[in-house]
């Protein structure tokens, strides 16, 4: 794939990762290429560094709903889809007995449910519009970008939560 042919949505691409990972990886960052980013709170003004082809979308990716509704609109918007790079996730390291006592059974949750099945429900729902894209001269319709912290090769000792492993795959 060739960056600046990019129609692509990064999830969580204007928080938390910003400075490093989700503006970097914004394929807006080539020219011709277009992207949604899709956050759960887009009320924030758009960074003046990115270009001007950005569209901010609501989106919480834990609902499913929401995904479908962000993805289609990103299509829409966008004339297709072709790229996903999912940066939306958080901090859950946590230890199952600490100095406070057991860990909360809704803060393994919430984790779990942003960073794995928030993941899953974007690459969903990205692969079901991308499938019938063209293929490219590689023969792929599309990319899934999965980002991750180095936790999540070199665990934390006395942990039960690190970001869980993402890696890179064709849709």
């Amino acid at each position: 794939m060739k960056i600046q042919d990019a129609r692509a949505v990064v999830t969580g691409g204007a928080s938390g990762l910003r400075p490093t990972r989700s503006r970097a990886t914004s394929p807006t960052r080539a020219a011709g290429s277009s992207s949604s980013t899709c956050r759960r709170d887009p009320g924030e003004p758009r960074p003046r560094r990115w270009v001007r082809n950005v569209a901010f979308v609501r989106c919480d990716v834990t609902s499913e709903a929401e995904v479908n509704a962000a993805m289609d609109g990103a299509h829409t918007r966008l004339g297709g889809l072709n790229l996903l790079v999912n940066c939306a996730g958080v901090v859950g390291a946590g230890r199952v007995l600490g100095k406070n006592g057991p860990m909360a059974g809704e803060f393994f949750t919430k984790v779990i449910h942003i960073n794995l099945i928030g993941t899953f429900l974007c690459d969903k729902a990205a692969a079901a519009l991308m499938q019938h894209n063209t293929p490219g001269p590689d023969g792929e319709r599309g990319l899934l970008i999965h980002t991750s912290s180095v936790a999540a090769f070199e665990g934390q000792i006395g942990q039960a939560l690190t970001p869980p492993p993402r890696r890179r795959s064709p849709a």
